[in-house]
Parts: C-alpha cells; structure tokens; sequence
C-alpha cells in the first residue's frame, strides 16, 4: 500500500489509475487543433479511442492514422506506444536515473508489481528495460531507414523508420501507410526487420536478462525455458496450420511469387499473436485461418513484454498440468522443477477470468451493434479478441462501431494491456490478509 494525501491506494490501483492518467494526456493532446490536419475532424471519442489504443499497444483505430493526423498528432501517437509498451513505471525509473535521486521503495515495489517480477532483486532487469529497448529501436531504425530513404526521402523516411521500428517493437499495430503492410508483402527485407523486431518486443525482459546473461551464469530461470519453448512450439504450430488452412496464400497467387507467398506466410505466423501488422487482409483468410488467429490473439505473448493476451506460458503451464493430471500425477513437472500450486491457481484462474471477459464483450457487442448479419459473430468475436490481446487486427468493423461497441473494446484493450489480475484487484479492492480461519474441505463431481 502506498498513502497519497492520507488516502492508501494498492499497487494494483495505482498502476490501473496510472494507465488511466497516460490515456487521458494523450487523448488531451490529440484532441489540440494542430494535432489533426486540415479537412478532418477529431471528435473526443476519436482522440480518446486512439489513445487508448495506442497507449494499450492495440492498434485498432476509428481513423487512419496515416491521413487523419498531422506530424504532431503521430508524434504523440508515437510516444503513448512508447510509454504503453515499455510501461510508465520504467519511465519513472528513468527519470530517477536521470536526475540521479535513490528511488524509495515504494517506487521500487510498485515497479516489481508493474513488471510482474518475483523479487526486488529483480529490479535490475529495469536497466536492462532501458537500455535494449532502445538500442533495439534504434537498431531496427536503422534498418528500416536503408528501405523507407530510397521511397520518401531523408526526412519522411526517418519518420517513418522511427514510427515503425517503435511500433513494430512495441507489439502495437500503428503504421502510416493506411493499409498496415500490405505495400510491402514483396519486400523480403523490410518484413524481415519487423519480424525480428516483434519478437524482440514479445519475449519479454525477463528472458532477455537470462539470454543475455546466459554466458556468465550458464542456466536459463524456469520462466525463461517455459516461455521459450511454448513460444517455439506455437511458431511452428502456426506455420503448419497456415500453410495447410491457406495452401501457402494461393488467394495471393496473382501478386506474389511461391517464395515470397511462403515468406509472408511466416510472417503471418508471428504477428497474430501480439503485433497487429499485416500484408494483406485477413478478410482473404479462409474460415479456419481466421479461427486459428483467434486462437493466437488469445494466447497473446511472454508475460513483461509488450504483448497482450493471457501470455504463452499461462498456456504452456496448463498444458503441461493438464497432460499431468490426465496421467494421473500429483506434481506438475517441467525442466526438472515442480510449479507451485499458487502458479496453478493463478493461471486457472486468468484463463477463466479471460474467457468470461470475452464471452459477455462478445454478447453485448452482438447484442448492440447494427453489423451484417452474416459471421457476425466470426466478426465480433475476432474483434474482441484483437482488443483483449492488444493485437490491432480487424475485419474492418471497428470504425462501424457505435458509442458502446466502442467503449466495450476499449475496456477490452486497457484489461488485455494492463493485466487482469491488476485491474480486478483495483475493481474489487482485493487484499491479501489471510484469514485467521480456514472452513471444512469436501469435494464435488468434476467432469
């Protein structure tokens, strides 16, 4: 607990209302005149849904982001994926670097519960935070401007490296082109850079620290090998699904060559679950394309990165304690190391949360929005799910979306951003004061 003004607050409260504080200055800032160009119009829900898309990391959008907003407006667009990616206690912390002053402890336990870490011995892994990041950025700027300069030029493709190197690393689904990636499904070059720097944004800090520190300490945390091979297991996954639902994107025969289909193909198995950039609609996939996509965004990435979802291993912990329990064991075994029950009960338990989230979202936007009546519910319920995961793809029904159907998705990115556990701990003022009693054990049928 932290006291503000003789008020106590939680740490999950803080950080929800500290998000809430993020989107409020951006919507702020984007609904300035200067932040919109000549001929268009902001409404307040447009700047508000745009912050908050962009401070979620989402990408979803009412307007363009490419003809609706000036060089301003894409500035703070820029920013808000920025400080929604990386988390605004990391910016805290840099501040305090900065200005060299010790941070207290209640910054550094709110900094742990911000980046889901174990322990404050943790929280060198914040100075990791900020120095990859932007050595990746910078990197991946780089790169990109050896693409962007020959097509727009020195200061249109510096701009366009920057905005799309920070978005592609921060998971967020922005670009300014109008239609995603598509202009450059040809260019093997461009989407090789942006699939390294996707997944260099979604594995998550933590697993950084343990590669990067590998040669010293020779071991990987437990964390680390989880994530990494589920992450592994569910490319290669994606890639033979893709390939057999959408025949190696033979609806893109006519415009791209076998290689270049087969290229985009993988590229299509990274974004999905987290990054929102895409090279050709996902209107063309195929019904099980589609549905296998769901289930990507669902999953989402690695837990401290800048993905959303219930997080890879969330699902690779419930495999392997599903596969235990339908073998009949009592431990669940991974890497020579037993989860504990509390890791059990916590996955169980954001799994459920997370598809109760969806399943009343998806009924109410069923419910309210005037959308065609056929795959309606394919299309709503892709939707949502791309809110949940902080995704940014759609089936082009966001911008069709009423007041409501507009505030349900935006709900639905700040819990996939901001995690479930902290914003229903804020809603539900949880506490962890244990219970001086404990009441009888009896069982119930199960299956």
């Amino acid at each position: 607990m932290i006291e503000i003004n003789n008020h106590k607050y939680s740490f999950p409260k803080i950080l929800t209302y500290g998000f809430l504080i993020v989107i409020f200055m951006g919507t702020v800032l984007l609904s300035l005149p200067f932040a919109t160009k000549p001929g268009e119009t902001t409404t307040f829900m447009t700047a508000f849904f745009t912050s908050t898309s962009a401070t979620c990391v989402t990408g979803l959008t009412l307007v363009s982001t490419a003809t609706h907003w000036t060089i301003f407006g894409q500035i703070v667009i820029a920013m808000l994926i920025e400080v929604g990616g990386l988390g605004f206690m990391t910016f805290a912390v840099m501040m305090s670097l900065i200005v060299r002053q010790r941070m207290r402890m209640s910054t550094r336990l709110l900094t742990q519960e911000a980046l889901n870490l174990d322990h404050l011995s943790q929280l060198s892994v914040v100075y990791l935070i900020i120095r990859l990041s932007l050595l990746i950025q910078l990197a991946g700027s780089i790169f990109l401007f050896f693409d962007f300069y020959p097509r727009y030029g020195l200061k249109k493709g510096l701009w366009f490296s920057i905005f799309h190197s920070i978005s592609a690393f921060c998971n967020a689904g922005f670009d300014l082109f109008g239609n995603s990636m598509e202009n450059y499904a040809n260019d093997p070059y461009m989407l090789c850079v942006l699939a390294v720097l996707i997944i260099a944004g979604s594995l998550g800090f933590l697993v950084w620290k343990d590669i990067l520190g590998y040669h010293r300490y020779h071991r990987l945390s437990l964390h680390t090998q989880l994530a990494l091979r589920t992450g592994a297991v569910l490319f290669v996954l994606s890639l033979v699904v893709y390939f057999i639902t959408e025949k190696n994107l033979s609806q893109l025969s006519d415009k791209l060559s076998a290689s270049q289909r087969a290229l985009n193909t993988i590229f299509m198995a990274i974004t999905p679950r987290t990054a929102g950039l895409i090279t050709f609609p996902y209107t063309d996939l195929s019904a099980a394309g589609i549905a296998f996509t769901v289930i990507l965004m669902f999953i989402g990435g690695t837990p401290g990165s800048t993905a959303g979802g219930v997080k890879t291993t969330t699902i690779g912990l419930l495999t392997i304690q599903s596969f235990a329990t339908l073998r009949g064991r009592k431990d669940t075994n991974f890497a020579h190391r037993r989860f504990t029950q509390e890791n059990i009960f916590r996955a169980l338990t954001l799994l459920f949360m997370a598809l109760f989230i969806l399943l009343v979202a998806v009924l109410l936007l069923v419910e309210t929005q005037d959308l065609p009546k056929h795959d309606t519910l394919a299309y709503v319920t892709f939707e949502a799910v791309a809110a949940f995961g902080t995704t940014g793809i759609s089936l082009g029904i966001t911008p069709n979306l009423n007041l409501l159907g507009q505030l349900i998705i935006m709900f639905l990115m700040f819990v996939g951003r901001v995690g479930i556990y902290t914003v229903m701990f804020s809603i539900l003022n949880a506490n962890t004061n244990v219970k001086s009693y404990r009441y009888p054990e009896e069982s119930v049928l199960i299956g």
